[in-house]
């Protein structure tokens, strides 16, 4: 498509969007009065309408029928889960029985590294990103510790080249071949939370299970952003969060994939609880261990409707919409963004932003890291009094990710529209 940067082609956009009406089903900020325009899908999705009456429907159940509500009325509680898996697997790329719904993403990640994480004499490194978000770096630090390794020894990190900001592909593959018979484990995040840049998932998964690793993905910024295909890539274990992309609400519950060649396998450990038991002779209660067939089997714990409840809301809402529609939307809502912000960008007299997220489309997703050369706090700061809600990293960058499912082409030009008047107003 030929952009133009105007007002009426904004609208016109807006006007031909199959998604425009989805917008609808989100409640916008509104701050001293003023509708917000708000971009930080990334870090916390958008309340829907529907999910407070998602909600009262758990409360209520729970006040009639108190804890028979696990096996009475409308979707009782025991059954929750079911609802979930199958939108899920279509947003991850696995099979239905390869999803479950637990816990928080750093919890499962610990979970997952008890069954994926096996050091055995010199083979005990793990290969992931340099700077990655900080929850995983501490994770890898204290579960590496608990297993009685060094992590300054057994965890290497890829970073970008003197001067880049993103990883080159082939030094991944290249760190995977250098310690291959070393290596225990690569666990890798599917986008990264700093600059926006997606990683070849697949071609990582092939290239560190042909030296005998395991492969892990933190999908924290990829479920419910870019296209996944978890099953068809072979990956071994994923976990995501579903309060960013997915819209579930903040601390809502998280998630994992289990490829299922996994899930008959006794030997492999793992930590173990109640909730993970065969459904069948679950409420026998007897001694001994016998998990369920499936990812659920990796469960410890009862589950909370209402953080199910939440979830199901807006894992509807990406039903309704459709991955392909919701897909399509998104490239084209980025290629706007990038349009015209390359434009405002040539128009200004000495560099004032350098742009950290790849360009590549395949390496990208709704995310644009805008590294700010000239007073970048300051452009913040006016953003946010404009009614513009983006993020700030220190020490430079301002992150910002118009998603497809309630942002509008017209709201991006609106932000840019505001960015240039206050890059003028500093420079004038």
């Amino acid at each position: 498509m030929i952009f133009e940067n105007s007002h009426s082609f904004a609208c016109q956009l807006d006007q031909e969007d199959e998604l425009h009406s989805f917008r609808h089903q989100f409640i916008m900020p509104v701050i001293d009065g003023r509708q917000q325009i708000y971009f930080l899908g990334n870090s916390l999705g958008l309340q829907p309408v529907r999910t407070s009456a998602y909600l009262q429907q758990v409360l209520n159940k729970w006040a009639n029928y108190g804890v028979e509500g696990f096996f009475m009325g409308e979707q009782p509680w025991l059954q929750y889960h079911d609802q979930l898996i199958q939108p899920l697997s279509q947003i991850v790329g696995a099979l239905p029985h390869e999803v479950v719904v637990m816990n928080q993403l750093t919890v499962n990640l610990h979970l997952l590294l008890v069954s994926f994480y096996q050091p055995h004499q010199k083979r005990n490194k793990i290969i992931c990103e340099a700077k990655a978000f900080p929850s995983d770096q501490y994770m890898l630090e204290t579960h590496v510790k608990y297993c009685g390794f060094d992590p300054n020894e057994v965890i290497i990190e890829v970073a970008p080249r003197k001067g880049e900001h993103t990883i080159r592909h082939e030094d991944i593959l290249q760190a995977i071949q250098q310690h291959k018979d070393e290596l225990a484990l690569v666990l890798w995040g599917g986008l990264n939370y700093y600059t926006g840049q997606l990683f070849d998932m697949a071609a990582i998964t092939k290239a560190a299970q042909a030296v005998g690793a395991k492969v892990g993905f933190d999908l924290a910024h990829a479920a419910g952003n870019i296209p996944l295909q978890l099953h068809d890539w072979n990956v071994d274990f994923a976990a995501w969060c579903s309060y960013k992309y997915m819209n579930s609400g903040p601390g809502g519950i998280g998630g994992a994939y289990i490829h299922e060649r996994y899930h008959n396998d006794a030997t492999l450990p793992r930590f173990a609880g109640w909730w993970g038991y065969d459904k069948a002779t679950r409420f026998l209660m007897q001694k001994g261990f016998n998990p369920t067939r499936s990812a659920e089997g990796w469960q410890l714990s009862t589950p909370s409707p209402l953080l199910y409840a939440a979830h199901k809301a807006a894992l509807d809402l990406f039903m309704e919409a459709g991955i392909d529609r919701l897909q399509k939307k998104r490239k084209l809502l980025n290629s706007w963004l990038w349009f015209l912000l390359d434009e405002l960008n040539s128009q200004q007299l000495e560099p004032v932003i350098e742009f950290i997220t790849p360009r590549e489309e395949a390496e990208r997703g709704c995310q644009v890291s805008m590294l700010m050369l000239q007073q970048g706090k300051q452009v913040f700061e006016e953003l946010a009094r404009a009614g513009i809600i983006v993020d700030w990293r220190e020490p430079n960058v301002i992150r910002l990710a118009p998603v497809p499912l309630y942002n509008t082409f017209e709201e991006v030009w609106q932000f840019t529209n505001i960015l240039r008047q206050i890059l003028q107003l500093q420079h004038a």
